[in-house]
C-alpha cells in the first residue's frame, strides 16, 4: 500500500508562479534584463539556480553573479509571499485526507528553505509535513528525481509507495523517474501538453482528490 505523499509546493499548494515570475522579472530589469513574464513559463518547475543560469545564458548576461541573482530573486520572492500568497483550492482537504489514511506527507520543493518556510507559515499548514525537502542542496534539480528518491530514503519508504503531487511537467517527469505514482495538477496554461499522460491522474484541482482515487493509485502500482 502507499506509505508516503510527497507534495510539490510552488503552483500547487501555493499560486506562486506569478509571484516567482515578478520577482525574476524586477531584479533581471534592474540590471537591464529585458525579461518578461512569458518567457518565465519556460523554465516552471526548474531550480532557481538553474533558472538563473538560463537566462544569463540566453541574454548573455554576464555582469552578475548567478548567486547574487539567486539571492536576489529569493528576497523578493520571500516578500511577495508575506504579502499576497494565498492556499490553492484543495490544499487543506487533500493534506487531511493522506494524514487519515496515514501516509507520512513530505513536502518535496525545487524552492530553498527559506522560501519553503515563508510559504508554510504563511498558509498555516507546517503542521502536516513531518519532512520538508529542498532540492537546493542537491546535485541536481528536477526533472531528475533526486529531490524525490532523497526524500524517500529519509522517509524509509520504497519509490512505489509513495504518490507524489505535482503540477509542473518537470515534477511529474522526475516523480515518474523516481517510480512514484503521480498525480498532476497542471495550471491553465499548462493544461494541453500532451506530457502530462506520464501522470497516474491529471486533475483541474486539488479538490478532486479523493479515497477512490487513491484507492485506485494502490490497486494500480500493486504494492503490498
Amino acid at each position: 500500500m502507499l506509505a508516503a505523499a510527497l507534495f510539490d509546493m510552488d503552483g500547487l499548494l501555493v499560486d506562486s508562479e506569478p509571484l516567482w515570475r515578478l520577482a525574476q522579472v524586477q531584479v533581471f530589469g534592474a540590471y537591464g534584463v529585458p525579461l518578461r513574464e512569458e518567457h518565465c513559463a519556460k523554465t516552471s518547475g526548474l531550480r532557481l539556480d538553474e533558472v538563473v543560469v538560463h537566462w544569463r545564458r540566453h541574454f548573455g548576461f554576464e555582469a552578475v553573479a548567478t548567486e547574487v541573482l539567486v539571492a536576489q530573486i529569493v528576497e523578493a520572492v520571500i516578500a511577495l509571499i508575506r504579502a499576497r500568497a494565498v492556499a490553492k483550492p484543495g490544499v487543506h482537504t487533500v493534506l487531511e485526507r493522506v494524514r487519515s489514511r496515514g501516509l507520512a506527507v513530505a513536502l518535496a520543493s525545487s524552492s530553498a528553505p527559506s522560501i519553503i518556510e515563508a510559504v508554510l507559515e504563511t498558509l498555516g499548514i507546517g503542521t502536516y509535513f513531518a519532512l520538508r525537502m529542498s532540492a537546493q542542496g542537491l546535485e541536481h534539480g528536477k526533472p531528475h528525481p533526486a529531490v524525490f528518491l532523497q526524500t524517500a530514503r529519509i522517509l524509509e519508504v520504497e519509490g512505489p509507495e509513495c504518490v507524489v503531487f505535482e503540477d509542473s511537467i518537470f515534477g511529474v517527469v522526475a516523480a515518474k523517474a523516481a517510480r512514484m505514482a503521480c498525480v498532476a495538477v497542471p495550471d491553465d496554461h499548462q493544461r494541453g501538453d500532451p506530457r502530462y499522460v506520464l501522470a497516474d491522474a491529471t486533475l483541474d484541482s486539488l479538490e478532486l482528490v479523493t479515497d477512490e482515487l487513491l484507492d485506485r493509485l494502490d490497486r494500480h502500482r500493486g504494492v503490498g
